[in-house]
C-alpha cells in the first residue's frame, strides 16, 4: 500500500476516533443505544461546511457545530427521560429529524469547501512555512495531539462527581437513584456530551475531505461500534485511561483494515459497508471464541493434573 494511502488511513481514523468516544460513552458508559450518531455526525459536518462558506472562521464553525451536536443529544434525552419513549426509538426519531434540519441548514445535498479556509488547510501552511520537514505529518501529529487532548478531557470529566454519576446510571441505574441522584440529567448530559463529539468529528471529517454531504453520515454508528469493539478487543478496558485509549487505537485500526482491504483487486468502494460488518462480525466473535478456547485449555490442565494425584495417590496406597 502507497504512503499517501497509509497517511490517509491515519488522518481519517484519528478524526473518526472522536466520533469513536462519543459512541463509547453512550453505549459503555451510559449503557445507552443511541441512534443519534448518524444524523448529529452529519449534523457537524453540514453546520461547519455551511458557515465556513459563508465567510466565518472555521473554530468558530466547528465550534458551533459541537455544539449543534450537543443539542441534538439533548433532544434524545429529553425525549427519552420526559416523554418516556424508548430508548432505541427516541435515537430513531432524532435521527430522521436531523436529516431534514441537516437540509435546511446546508439547502442543498452537498456544500464543497475547495478554496475555502478551513482548519486542515491552515495546518497544512504553518508546516508547510515553518516544519517542512513535517509536512506530510502535519494532520496526523496535529490531530493526534488535539485527540489526546480530548481524551485527557473526557478522562477527567468522567472521574469528576458528574462523571461518576454517568458511569454509576450506566452500571446500575436503581442504585444511585437510591442515592437521590437525578438519572434523567445525567442521561441528557451524557448524550449532549457524545452528540457533542460526533459532531466535532463530523466538521472536521468534512473540512478534512473538503465537502459536507447530507449523507455522509450513513452507518456512523457501526464504525463506531467497530471502533469500540476492535480496540477493547485488542487493547482492553479495565480502566478509563485504557478503554478511552483503546476505542482511539480501534478508530485507527478500523481505518487502516478497510484501506487494506479496498486494495484487493476484486473488492470495490461500494463493498465498504460489507467489510465494516464483517469487521465488526470477527470483533464480536474473537473474544468469545478465545475465552472459550482459554476456558477447556484450563479445564484439561485441572483434568490432567487431577489424573496425576489420583496416580500418586494409587502408587502411594500400593506402596503402603
Amino acid at each position: 500500500m502507497p504512503a499517501e494511502a497509509w497517511i490517509g488511513s491515519l488522518e481519517s481514523g484519528i478524526i473518526y476516533s472522536l466520533m469513536a468516544l462519543g459512541v463509547y460513552l453512550t453505549f459503555r458508559i451510559l449503557n445507552f443505544p443511541d441512534l443519534t450518531v448518524d444524523g448529529s455526525f452529519t449534523t457537524g459536518g453540514a453546520l461547519a461546511a455551511t458557515m465556513i462558506a459563508a465567510g466565518y472562521h472555521p473554530l468558530l464553525s466547528t465550534a458551533a457545530a459541537m455544539f449543534l451536536g450537543g443539542l441534538a443529544g439533548f433532544v434524545t434525552g429529553v425525549l427519552h427521560t420526559k416523554g418516556k419513549i424508548n430508548a432505541l426509538l427516541a435515537g430513531i426519531l432524532s435521527m430522521i429529524a436531523l436529516y431534514s434540519v441537516n437540509l435546511r441548514i446546508m439547502g442543498k445535498a452537498n456544500v464543497p469547501l475547495l478554496g475555502e479556509e478551513t482548519l486542515f488547510s491552515g495546518i497544512a501552511d504553518f508546516f508547510a512555512d515553518y516544519l517542512p520537514f513535517l509536512k506530510a505529518v502535519g494532520i496526523i501529529v496535529t490531530m493526534a495531539l488535539f485527540v489526546l487532548v480530548v481524551k485527557w478531557i473526557v478522562d477527567w470529566f468522567l472521574h469528576t462527581e458528574i462523571g461518576l454519576a454517568i458511569r454509576a446510571t450506566g452500571d446500575n441505574e436503581r442504585m444511585i437513584r437510591s442515592f437521590s441522584t437525578n438519572t434523567d440529567n445525567t442521561k441528557i448530559i451524557g448524550l449532549s456530551l457524545s452528540n457533542g463529539l460526533v459532531a466535532l468529528s463530523g466538521a472536521l471529517m468534512a473540512q478534512y475531505q473538503g465537502f459536507s454531504d447530507v449523507n455522509m453520515g450513513i452507518g456512523m454508528i457501526i464504525i463506531g461500534l467497530a471502533s469500540v469493539i476492535i480496540g477493547e478487543a485488542l487493547f482492553g478496558h479495565s480502566t478509563i485511561f485504557r478503554a478511552t485509549l483503546a476505542v482511539i487505537g480501534g478508530a485507527i485500526i478500523y481505518r487502516v483494515i478497510i484501506a487494506i482491504a479496498l486494495r484487493i483487486e476484486w473488492l470495490e468502494a461500494s463493498d465498504m459497508k460489507l467489510i465494516t460488518a464483517l469487521i465488526v462480525v470477527i470483533a464480536l466473535i474473537w473474544p468469545k471464541m478465545l475465552a472459550s478456547w482459554k476456558e477447556k485449555r484450563l479445564r484439561s490442565a485441572l483434568s490432567q493434573q487431577r489424573v496425576s494425584q489420583d496416580d500418586k495417590a494409587v502408587r502411594g496406597d500400593n506402596h503402603a
